[in-house]
């Protein structure tokens, strides 16, 4: 396959250009997982999205002006995507986490081919309902009472016994079961840390129940940012 020089410099331009569309999408998606501190970062999501984009280019430069199947290359991508994504994905003893940054990386793989395909239109479209979905449909579902998502709370007492009576008679009136991520003693404080998964509505009313119980001294809770 021969090249005029006019052709070769068109043809620069324009990888260039795919594979910068690429890394700009990538790295407006890295961004928000960067902001919460996601293992799949800025760089992690601006290189899967440029390494999709030159993959679906050279698949078709592979394969020839003859070839029927300029794909071929380009097609394994969603399965080598699926294996980074499973290692992002981590089972403990209640819940499965990491399941939206797995499904990131595969979309962002997606972004990357159509960036590498040229439909930067298409590719612009997708990371903005990606970012939305991100950063916006998780703070609605977070304050929606339908959906369940797991809090960590640490509560201290000076009395073991009475503390765990009362945090046992709690969690049952709420039907809801004690996993112990921790417990040690500070000083002549005693302290247990667990995590629970409640809607938002439950997880106020069991701080409420908790904060006023005597056998508590201090009760604190924080979101679990671990689940996505």
């Amino acid at each position: 396959m021969h090249f005029s020089t006019i052709e070769q410099l068109a043809f620069s331009q324009g990888t260039t250009t795919r594979l910068l569309m690429a890394c700009a999408m990538g790295g407006v998606i890295g961004l928000e997982r960067e902001w919460r501190h996601k293992a799949s970062g800025l760089r992690t999501n601006m290189l899967i999205c440029m390494g999709a984009a030159l993959f679906t280019m050279l698949s078709a430069v592979v394969a020839g002006e003859d070839s029927s199947n300029k794909g071929q290359i380009a097609s394994n991508i969603v399965q080598g995507i699926g294996f980074l994504g499973a290692g992002l994905i981590l089972h403990t003893r209640s819940r499965v986490l990491g399941l939206t940054s797995a499904a990131t990386v595969w979309v962002v793989a997606a972004i990357g081919m159509a960036c590498g395909a040229g439909l930067y239109v298409e590719a612009a479209i997708a990371t903005g309902i990606v970012y939305i979905a991100l950063q916006f449909i998780g703070l609605m579902e977070a304050r929606s009472r339908w959906k369940r998502f797991p809090m960590i709370y640490e509560v201290r007492g000076t009395d073991e016994s009475t503390m765990f009576e009362e945090i046992l008679s709690v969690l049952d009136r709420e039907h809801l079961r004690l996993v112990i991520l921790d417990r040690d003693k500070l000083g002549s404080a005693e302290r247990v840390t667990f995590t629970i998964s409640a809607s938002s509505v439950r997880h106020k009313q069991l701080l409420a129940e908790l904060t006023a119980s005597d056998a508590t001294d201090r009760v604190s809770c924080y979101r679990d940012e671990e689940e996505e």
